[in-house]
């Protein structure tokens, strides 16, 4: 079986890659990159202390929880790294090679839109989001369930991609059981 996943270059996302590598008979991966320090959450604002604060800890426990994760390329895996946020700059034409797969996944990826997202659309292709949808959507979904001190509301939600923000039909939720330590309780639902 032929799988392509969009993911960025995080500690949990090679995590999945060497997970997916070993099911698949083929896996292409287009990678987007981005630091993995706090200064800006995921480059799009200014990170307050807050939200440092949380980020760094949970960069702590994904650590704990998914080890020191590289991405291992096998000989089953093609791989296309890009900046973070340049993936609908990628016409269909240049990632053609990364197109020809039985499945679809998108993990971590930047907004995915355009002739991509009708492409993808049409492939019934799998969105894991880490949130709860319908509840909360887009970025740094468990951040703000505990922020809103909804610690029921934190894990993931795996549905069919749309064009809309992690608005497609949900297939499934992952829950964790609440742990003491907040930031393994996030990282433990995306396990």
């Amino acid at each position: 079986m032929k799988i392509t996943l969009f993911t960025t270059n995080q500690t949990r996302h090679n995590y999945f890659i060497n997970l997916l590598s070993n099911i698949a008979t083929e896996l292409n991966v287009i990678q987007e990159s981005r630091e993995r320090s706090i200064k800006t959450i995921h480059g799009h604002y200014p990170a307050t202390e807050i939200m440092k604060g949380y980020f760094e800890k949970v960069l702590e426990a994904q650590k704990k929880l998914f080890g020191d994760s590289e991405f291992i390329k096998k000989k089953n895996t093609n791989l296309l790294s890009i900046k973070f946020g340049e993936i609908n700059k990628c016409s269909l034409q240049s990632i053609s090679k990364f197109l020809k797969s039985d499945i679809f996944i998108i993990f971590g990826s930047s907004y995915i839109k355009d002739e991509l997202v009708d492409f993808l659309i049409k492939k019934s292709a799998i969105n894991i989001h880490m949130g709860v949808s319908p509840y909360y959507r887009g970025s740094d979904c468990n951040f703000w369930a505990l922020y809103d001190n909804n610690p029921h509301l934190v894990g993931s939600t795996i549905h069919l991609l749309s064009k809309g923000l992690d608005s497609g039909p949900i297939l499934y939720h992952a829950m964790s059981n609440i742990k003491a330590d907040p930031f393994e309780y996030t990282m433990s639902t995306v396990k």
